[in-house]
């Protein structure tokens, strides 16, 4: 009697993943392999099960009926999985490693400068950090936590806004010094930062220049977009938080006075119905006070420029 066909663990995992993601993309940085290999993982489930596993349509890979009605099981054996691979390490192993996965705007913008006190705080805390442009399953045994920038409202995700996602304008110095009023955005370079998504409709409203015509480079990356506004090639709208740093030094200015508030923002972000360990707090009240205290900071170099 032949045996049935076997659908290695690693295929499997890759299942799981791409149907809660919907792309092969997320599911291969969590897995910390390329697409093309989730994607030959895929294919070789389909063959050894016989079945269509996924609907390729344009809003991405949608699970079949046969995949759905398994993904309870499967969800239930990796958790299962990682329960045991956390019974088999030794009490102190790992205990004070924390992984934290990051964009790469806000690790280089703002929390790289601040690990020293970090270090200087939790002197216990050994961390790791996971930067990249793309969403980290937060379930993984290997992440403890995320900070994430949206609208917090990821599946799966518990998450607690960091700051209070304030917004304005910024401008290298002389470049400022051509701006008295809102309405002299419209003769000037605006930089139009293709991925921060924040309004500046919303910003114009608020300071009363409805419907200004704004022209300017757009850019898609945002830390470029940053290093643009300190070069003097235009106005960008940032998080006050991100520009907290080069605000204090002189790099950039804020011109106006008005600040809004945006829904999108940085989040701390953690698996949903996960216990937070020690080491979890610790780093979370950490970040709470840097941030409180960098947005104290922010606030008295908009006023400063405003007065």
């Amino acid at each position: 009697m032949s045996e049935a066909p076997f659908i290695p663990l690693n295929a499997l995992h890759a299942l799981a993943l791409v149907a809660g993601h919907g792309a092969l993309r997320p599911a291969a940085e969590a897995l910390g392999v390329t697409s093309g290999a989730v994607s030959q993982h895929i294919r070789r489930a389909e063959e050894r099960s016989g079945l269509a596993l996924f609907e390729r349509t344009p809003k991405g890979l949608v699970p079949t009926r046969a995949l759905l009605a398994v993904l309870g099981d499967l969800d239930t054996g990796f958790a299962a999985l990682a329960r045991a691979q956390a019974g088999l390490m030794a009490p102190d192993q790992g205990r004070n490693l924390l992984t934290v996965t990051v964009g790469n705007v806000f690790a280089s913008r703002w929390l790289i400068w601040r690990l020293g006190d970090l270090g200087a705080t939790h002197p216990e805390i050994e961390l790791r950090l996971l930067t990249t442009g793309t969403l980290v399953d937060l379930g993984r045994p290997d992440v403890d936590c995320g900070i994430r920038f949206g609208a917090g409202d990821w599946p799966g995700v518990e998450a607690e806004p960091i700051g209070t996602h304030a917004v304005f304008p910024v401008c290298a110095p002389a470049l400022a010094a051509r701006l008295k009023s809102p309405a002299d955005l419209a003769h000037v370079p605006v930089i139009m930062d293709q991925a921060s998504m924040l309004s500046w409709p919303d910003w114009l409203d608020a300071a009363g220049a409805p419907g200004l015509k704004l022209s300017g480079p757009a850019i898609s990356d945002p830390a470029l977009a940053f290093d643009a506004a300190i070069a003097g090639q235009g106005v960008l709208l940032a998080l006050g938080i991100m520009a907290e740093y080069a605000l204090e030094r002189g790099q950039v200015v804020a011109p106006f006075e008005t600040i809004t508030r945006s829904r999108f923002g940085y989040w701390f972000a953690w698996a949903k119905g996960r216990q937070l360990p020690a080491r979890t707090r610790k780093f979370r009240g950490w970040l709470l006070d840097q941030m409180n205290a960098c947005e104290d900071a922010t606030r008295k170099a908009v006023a400063k420029r405003a007065s």
